[in-house]
């Protein structure tokens, strides 16, 4: 459903198990973009959900251990993980998926060492080939585009808001922004977006605004799926190398030009722990740090 606030069109919807909102400035053709954004969110979701029995992402899971041909969507999608994957080391990996196989946050259970020496060598992108669109996984693979999926989907969304004149308002898909341009002025100015992050231990509310003029703001927390015991926080970003959460930051919110680039940085960041400021300063991006005592660490381009 569609409602105007504050100068902008509100449409909402559900899709990758997250809510979604897009803010479009209301011109003639707004109502049928909304519908051409919404289209394409479930249309990445449809292909990439691991809950999908028929979705391309569980066809490359069953075929493990055999060559397939990729789609160039697919193919660009995979180069651009085992890019990540080797620029921060190997701890931005999309094989490490099969860790939930033994994590259990419902129920606030840590897996035994045995457990996660059974999972932990069926985990390593460099195991992958990927020639033209020949994709060769060893049998023992499961890949999980879920760190990826509502951050490229915010991009295509983008791209498609775009092609119908939108060149204003705001992408959110459950948390994972795009903006579009900044607001409009009436005397032709720019005047930048306030985006709040939102506080770690209190995640209704923000602990502090950016201003965005254009690009993507992702933030990735210990607070999205977690459990607390013996005084410890264990959440659901997991080391893929060893196997336990990491713990050093609350939340990183990084903004860059893309969403999925936004994406993939903060999830390094949490997950290189103490070695993620030195690491982030590298970037030269807008960068929000958040410890678990909620003392912010900000970062601007040189």
């Amino acid at each position: 459903m569609s409602t105007a606030t504050n100068a902008l069109t509100c449409h909402r919807f559900t899709a990758m198990a997250s809510p979604c909102t897009l803010h479009l400035p209301p011109l003639p053709q707004t109502a049928e973009a909304a519908q051409a954004i919404e289209a394409e969110v479930h249309r990445i979701e449809h292909k990439y959900s691991r809950y999908r029995d028929d979705s391309v992402l569980s066809t490359l899971n069953a075929s493990a251990g055999k060559a397939c041909t990729v789609d160039d969507e697919t193919a660009w999608l995979i180069r651009y993980a085992m890019v990540a994957y080797e620029q921060s080391d190997g701890l931005f990996d999309i094989s490490s998926g099969v860790l939930r196989q033994v994590w259990n946050f419902r129920e606030g259970v840590c897996p035994s060492e045995q457990q996660l020496g059974a999972v932990l060598p069926r985990i390593g992108l460099r195991r992958l080939r990927l020639d033209n669109h020949t994709l060769q996984m060893p049998a023992d693979m499961e890949l999980d585009l879920g760190g990826l999926g509502k951050e490229y989907a915010a991009d295509c969304a983008a791209a498609v808001a775009r092609r119908f004149g939108l060149n204003h308002g705001i992408i959110d898909l459950g948390g994972d922004l795009h903006v579009l341009g900044p607001q409009p002025q009436d005397n032709n100015g720019e005047k930048p977006w306030m985006l709040g992050v939102r506080n770690p231990r209190e995640p209704a509310s923000a602990i502090a605004q950016l201003p965005v003029y254009a690009g993507g703001m992702a933030t990735s927390g210990d607070y999205e799926r977690y459990f607390e015991r013996d005084g410890q926080r264990y959440c659901h970003l997991l080391n893929p190398q060893t196997g336990w959460p990491v713990c050093h930051w609350a939340s990183a919110t990084v903004l860059a030009p893309t969403t999925l680039l936004a994406g993939t940085l903060t999830t390094i960041a949490m997950l290189k722990q103490a070695a993620a400021a030195d690491w982030l300063r590298e970037q030269n991006l807008h960068c929000l740090l958040i410890r678990p005592d909620l003392t912010l660490m900000p970062f601007a381009p040189h």
